[in-house]
């Protein structure tokens, strides 16, 4: 990579994830370069709903959306790689409670916090290995 990226493209229908009651838990789908469309058309009429955002992340070189329960994301298998181990995604009202009580329980940080495309996130492999990553959405300055 040379440290240069195209701006960030970000749809989503709640661009907000403040208020969330409880995590929505999101499995992760791993896709080929170009097959993104053809996931979100699958999982859309799987679960008879639409996709509930689209986003680049461009300093991974990778496109993502969310469908329901499933949070599919494209891209090569270099720049994959780095993700696969990440079993969920719990997407939550605010990372940092969550980055605190991890920190303190002795979980290992293996992605910091930091700011992504949607809003904030990490990644944690907690004591028993489970890599999780977590995030919270704010609107982007457009809007989005």
């Amino acid at each position: 990579m040379d440290g240069h990226h195209a701006p960030a493209t970000v749809r989503r229908k709640r661009t907000d994830s403040s208020g969330l009651a409880e995590p929505r838990v999101l499995i992760r789908v791993f896709v080929e370069p170009g097959g993104l469309d053809a996931s979100i058309a699958f999982y859309e009429r799987l679960q008879d709903r639409e996709a509930d955002a689209r986003f680049s992340f461009p300093a991974e070189n990778l496109r993502l959306a969310t469908v329901g329960a499933f949070l599919l994301i494209e891209g090569g298998e270099e720049d994959l790689r780095p993700f696969r181990s990440t079993v969920g995604t719990l997407l939550v009202d605010d990372v940092r409670p969550y980055h605190e009580k991890l920190v303190a329980e002795g979980a290992e940080i293996i992605f910091p916090l930091q700011e992504v495309p949607t809003g904030a996130a990490f990644n944690a492999r907690h004591p028993d290995g489970t890599v999780v990553e977590y995030v919270h959405h704010r609107p982007t300055p457009d809007g989005h």
